[in-house]
């Protein structure tokens, strides 16, 4: 099972074995990770579940569809590593993907 690797916004670090085919927000969510707020389930119409890639791994995600580059225009301070853990699904090529909480969500 791939592992995912989640920095909490005091620097906790989590290292989560997380099923293929869930979404990194339901990781986070399941395993209690701190500062993934995700208030609209993972339906794409919210930013609380917004986080910074590690930039290795920024290039080997799937591109950002037009909602969630919409949905992070509310995120709190987003720059060019943002995503929405929603958007993105586990698969076995994420193993290792490190990605950080910010401060405080939108």
């Amino acid at each position: 099972m791939p592992k995912i690797v989640y920095i909490e916004a005091d620097g906790t670090r989590k290292e989560l074995e997380v099923e293929v085919g869930y979404t990194v927000m339901e990781g986070a969510t399941m395993n209690g990770v701190e500062g993934v707020e995700a208030e609209c389930g993972g339906a794409c119409s919210c930013a609380t579940c917004h986080v910074y890639v590690d930039e290795k791994w920024i290039n080997k995600l799937p591109k950002k569809e037009n909602a969630e580059e919409d949905m992070l225009d509310m995120a709190n301070e987003p720059n060019k590593f943002s995503r929405l853990t929603c958007q993105i699904t586990v698969t076995e090529d994420l193993d290792g993907l490190v990605v950080k909480m910010p401060s405080k969500q939108g």
